[in-house]
């Protein structure tokens, strides 16, 4: 008898669920990026499970604690909530290289995304990243995703590993309709 592998959605935090703010821990100071409900209710329809993966080298730093971003991380999972969206679980890397030596954890390694594979049965090949950084796309392509979106909201970038380069995430859902 051989296990069904559910597919995910990983999305980086910060620049994709979130407005990019430098070592983001407070509540108030959280804004979500336009569209990022819809995209992740599109996907939980189709059966994907929603999981954040992000650096998080503000806690090495000592910017905030593991506490603070607790926090914030459980106030997140419930906006989503009350949007009707589930995110099943939010990894982090709380090292920095130069801090903390390295790990396997921090993109562009792809820790993250092997811990929910072996956590929930994720079946990484079909399943998809939305990322704001280059190094999220390769821990995306290190795992063996055939599908990674680079979201470029200001238009900065002009080259990616990424699948499709993104200027909105509506680009990413709509497409596939």
């Amino acid at each position: 008898m051989s296990e069904t592998l559910q597919k995910a959605l990983f999305l980086d935090r910060d620049g994709v669920v979130n407005v990019e703010k430098e070592y983001l821990y407070k509540i108030n100071d959280f804004e979500f990026i336009d569209g990022i409900f819809e995209l992740c209710r599109y996907y939980q329809n189709l059966g994907y499970v929603i999981f954040v993966i992000t650096n998080q080298s503000g806690i090495s730093r000592g910017f905030y604690s593991e506490n603070d971003f607790a926090v914030l991380s459980s106030w997140m999972i419930q906006e989503f909530a009350k949007n009707m969206i589930e995110i099943k679980k939010v990894y982090y890397c709380p090292h920095h290289p130069e801090l903390s030596g390295d790990c396997s954890c921090r993109k562009p390694h792809a820790g993250m995304l092997l811990k929910a594979q072996e956590d929930f049965g994720i079946d990484l090949e079909n399943s998809i990243l939305i990322g704001d950084k280059e190094t999220d796309i390769e821990a995306g392509l290190n795992v063996g995703l055939h599908e990674t979106y680079f979201f470029d909201e200001f238009n900065k970038i002009k080259d990616s590993k990424a699948t499709k380069i993104v200027k909105n995430l509506d680009d990413i859902w709509k497409n596939r309709c």
